[in-house]
């Protein structure tokens, strides 16, 4: 089992950085889909997608800036951190077996509301940006560390 780890506001510095990484698979479009109710045949048929400017399948865009929040909330700053607002640039699609990395970085420090700006970037295995922004989050008063809660294991029926 994992452990998740918070670093309080006090610790943090201007530069401190957190990544989280995956690799998009065709169950991360499904589940993507079926959670959200986002089933534009450009992220599931492949025929219609080839006709696009993509020129084939792509992930979901907010499955890729996900990314970033997945980040925030359990690595950096990690757990209790509350999210208060994100911008978001999509530079490049994301394609099943493409393995993405959030990169958050602390830019800005507002001691009076005790919240950050994290520059956000999340780049593919060539280190093209895929989704850009910033970020605006309240990091936890205090350090916690914690056990991961452990996901039930959800089975995908083929649709297709």
């Amino acid at each position: 089992m994992s452990k998740l780890k918070s670093k309080p506001y006090k610790e943090l510095e201007i530069g401190d950085q957190g990544r989280f990484s995956k690799t998009v698979t065709e169950r991360d479009i499904t589940l993507f889909g079926e959670s959200s109710g986002d089933v534009n045949p450009v992220h599931f048929d492949e025929a219609y997608a080839a006709k696009t400017i993509f020129k084939g399948r792509v992930a979901h865009g907010l499955w890729s800036a996900s990314l970033i929040s997945t980040c925030i909330g359990t690595v950096m700053p990690g757990p209790g951190s509350i999210y208060l607002g994100q911008t978001l640039e999509f530079k490049l699609p994301a394609r099943l077996g493409d393995t993405l990395t959030a990169l958050v970085t602390v830019e800005q420090k507002i001691d009076a509301k005790k919240l950050l700006i994290l520059n956000c970037v999340v780049t593919n295995q060539k280190n093209e940006v895929v989704v850009s922004g910033k970020a605006k989050v309240i990091p936890p008063r205090k350090r916690v560390e914690l056990n991961a809660p452990a996901l039930p294991v959800i089975t995908v029926a083929d649709w297709h």
